[in-house]
């Protein structure tokens, strides 16, 4: 099983990186969280596969932020630099102008209007319109595509999803009540020949705040997370590990999963 380490990068991300990069199989990296401005998901994943050319690397590819010029040059830069994945969502609203709405034949929308972005937000398909933009306009050959499946969902609806034009698919809401729909979920990825990660996304007395602000339940607790990966090891390809950026436990958490890994 591959540990992804779920990774925020900060001005020293390469400084970073280094520190848990013996411990982990890649990094699944996060595209300005919440809106604000923080070093590209896209730019960092690109130096990141640089320096280590083994590890799986995927960021994040926040569409609200960023119009269709910009959706495709990041994109390009991950194909040009051998990036393993992008995961196109929109993502939350920007902290500073107005949401950009790309479509699949590279028109896009700007949308100001609270109702207009809530109704596009809950919305399906505007993750497909990005990739379907990139694929074809862009012309994107080697990078694979993945998509969020929520446990908010049915197991029924993820899978319906992940049966569409997508290489791969992330967990979103992984806790002891929604392992049976991960297990659904995962059986038949491993059908279709699709990876299949979830966040796993461990609580501590430190992030419990940033827990309660996001509204994500927490997939475990640093004693019980090894029982859960027991649980899970063999319907999935990998987990993302996270304590949510705060670096010693995250470093406790990923030493914690080494007997997993292989």
């Amino acid at each position: 099983m591959k540990i992804l380490y779920e990774f925020i990068p900060k001005l020293n991300f390469v400084e970073a990186a280094g520190k848990v990069a013996d411990l982990v199989d890649g990094f699944n990296i996060t595209d300005s969280a919440s809106g604000i401005p923080a070093p590209s998901g896209t730019a960092c994943a690109c130096v990141l596969k640089k320096i280590y050319p083994d590890k799986t690397v995927i960021p994040m590819l926040i569409s609200n932020y960023k119009g269709p010029v910009e959706l495709g040059a990041a994109a390009l830069a991950a194909e040009a630099m051998g990036v393993d994945g992008l995961l196109p969502d929109p993502g939350d609203a920007p902290k500073f102008g107005n949401l950009i709405q790309t479509r699949a034949d590279g028109s896009c929308q700007v949308l100001s209007d609270p109702e207009e972005i809530l109704e596009y937000r809950r919305s399906t398909g505007p993750a497909e319109g990005v990739r379907d933009f990139l694929r074809g306009n862009c012309k994107l050959e080697k990078v694979k595509f993945g998509c969020l499946l929520t446990a908010r969902l049915p197991a029924e609806a993820a899978i319906e999803r992940i049966k569409g034009d997508w290489d791969f698919g992330f967990f979103l809401r992984l806790e002891e009540s929604t392992v049976p729909k991960l297990k659904e979920i995962g059986e038949e990825c491993k059908r279709l020949g699709k990876p299949l990660y979830p966040y796993l996304i461990v609580g501590t007395p430190k992030n419990q705040k940033i827990l309660d602000m996001i509204g994500w339940p927490a997939s475990a607790t640093m004693d019980t997370v090894e029982d859960m990966v027991a649980e899970i090891k063999d319907s999935v390809t990998g987990v993302i590990a996270s304590c949510l950026g705060f670096a010693k436990s995250d470093l406790k958490l990923l030493n914690k999963l080494q007997k997993y890994r292989g």
